[in-house]
């Protein structure tokens, strides 16, 4: 039972026909009792002009025995005096009951809190020829020419012209009211059951069309996640609702996923490539070292030894910002970065202008920006002839720091590329000459954690021109 109602379908279900059930009982119960209400205001009505009739004519004098009387089955009447003496009554009426008296005589029951006014209407009888405009309602039963049924009564008080005052009592038969509530209680009794169990399947079905495409979408993730095969997608139904647009946020996400799983895969191919090069390299001098000392290439082993260092760094940094490390929150002053990274690069063969005067102060952290700005300056060193400018200048909330050469600059179309990792144009540059390609994914990444953007153009002097902004601190 419990897996049962563990289903959205079976809860919807469920929900909705409690709902529908709750508000037909209040409604079927409101409608019920104001039927019933309805139907003894009427009886009552009619008992009472019944009683006012006959009341009417002992104002006018007419004696008791010449009392035109109403029908006996639809309105007994009887006539009682103040000592509950019967003065008249209906021709088959046999037995009034109500007080546990069963004969003529006894009046009907009255509403309790209306016997309790006996007192205030022997007060305040009606003048001689006048009837009172008070009216007395009850229940209770009469049996006419054999038949005992319910009755509706009421009581007026009127003064003859002999100065007696007598209550008439006329009665209405409640069994048409009765069938009327008993038939509306039957039709609710079997209808209300009958409508709830029609919304509760219509709703079943109803919710069982709507989260039919959540199946599929739960089938093909699962055949998805058992195949690992990310280039699958889920099936995105033409509905435009919200289940549609869960499909393509699903589909997206799959894209997004698969990316990152291939760019992965080819960061950890490429960095087996790059590593295997400079390892082998330096297993090989270490065993011409080992069988001839005298050949040692220590140099070269130094320098293999360095570059598998700096690349072992490139590449943890990398795994780091693929992680989400977020940057320090520090104030960090650009324009005393960039003249301090500037004058301790005195192994650059072309010298570097710096337009930097001033103080602009970034948030970050001060060693990942003197990253981005060193990998900048190396690559320029790389590629050109004769002159390097590093400008750093404010526009609006941004500072923005560029850095441009006088190479030969990067083709329109190589100028997205060249932010992948891995990636060298020249191909035909050493590995040694022309780094791993890491440098400027790491720039990039970096910029980005930072808040800010990098691209890369053309230069007044015809080579690259790379542009770094950041927000301002």
């Amino acid at each position: 039972m419990r897996r049962f109602f563990s289903s959205v379908r079976a809860r919807a279900a469920l929900g909705a026909t409690t709902v529908v059930a709750i508000a037909l009982i209040g409604a079927g119960t409101a409608v019920f009792l104001s039927l019933r209400a309805n139907l003894t205001e009427q009886a009552s009505g009619s008992a009472e002009s019944a009683a006012r009739r006959v009341a009417s004519q002992l104002a006018a004098g007419t004696p008791y025995a010449n009392l035109e009387l109403p029908d006996s089955e639809d309105h007994p009447v009887q006539v009682i005096d103040r000592e509950d003496r019967l003065r008249a009554a209906s021709e088959d009426l046999e037995a009034i009951s109500g007080t546990g008296v069963a004969a003529v005589k006894p009046r009907p029951s009255l509403a309790p809190d209306q016997d309790e006014e006996d007192d205030d209407r022997d007060q305040d009888d009606p003048e001689v020829g006048e009837i009172s405009d008070r009216v007395w309602y009850g229940k209770g039963k009469a049996t006419v020419d054999g038949e005992r049924g319910d009755y509706q009564f009421a009581a007026v008080e009127v003064t003859t012209r002999d100065d007696t005052t007598v209550e008439v009592y006329a009665g209405a038969p409640l069994s048409a009211t009765e069938g009327a509530a008993s038939t509306a209680l039957t039709s609710m009794l079997i209808g209300l059951p009958a409508l709830v169990l029609i919304v509760g399947g219509v709703t079943w079905l109803a919710t069982q069309r709507a989260l039919r495409p959540v199946e599929g979408i739960r089938q093909e993730m699962a055949a998805i996640t058992a195949s690992e095969d990310l280039s699958r997608r889920v099936p995105e139904p033409d509905t435009h609702d919200e289940i549609a647009r869960l499909a393509k946020t699903t589909n997206e996400t799959l894209a997004a996923l698969e990316a990152s799983v291939e760019r992965q895969r080819r960061f950890v191919a490429d960095a087996s490539h790059e590593l295997r090069s400079p390892i082998a390299s330096l297993r090989t001098q270490l065993e011409v070292a080992a069988a001839h000392p005298e050949l040692l290439d220590l140099d070269g082993a130094v320098e293999d030894t360095v570059r598998l260092q700096a690349l072992a760094a490139d590449l943890l940094l990398l795994a780091r910002l693929d992680a989400g490390e977020r940057p320090a929150d520090a104030r960090v002053d650009l324009a005393a970065l960039v003249r301090e990274e500037v004058s301790q690069r005195v192994a650059d063969t072309i010298p570097v202008r710096t337009q930097a005067d001033g103080s602009v102060e970034v948030n970050g952290s001060r060693g990942q920006l003197a990253r981005v700005l060193g990998n900048l300056l190396d690559n320029a060193q790389r590629h050109a002839r004769s002159r390097i400018t590093v400008t750093l200048t404010t526009e609006g909330e941004h500072a923005v720091l560029t850095v441009a050469d006088d190479g030969a600059g990067v083709p329109e179309a190589e100028r997205a590329r060249i932010f992948e990792r891995f990636v060298r144009l020249d191909d035909a540059r050493t590995r040694d000459e022309g780094g791993a390609g890491l440098g400027l994914a790491i720039a990039r990444d970096v910029v980005r954690r930072h808040g800010g953007r990098m691209s890369v153009g053309g230069s007044s002097d015809g080579g690259a021109l790379f542009e770094v902004e950041l927000p301002l601190g």
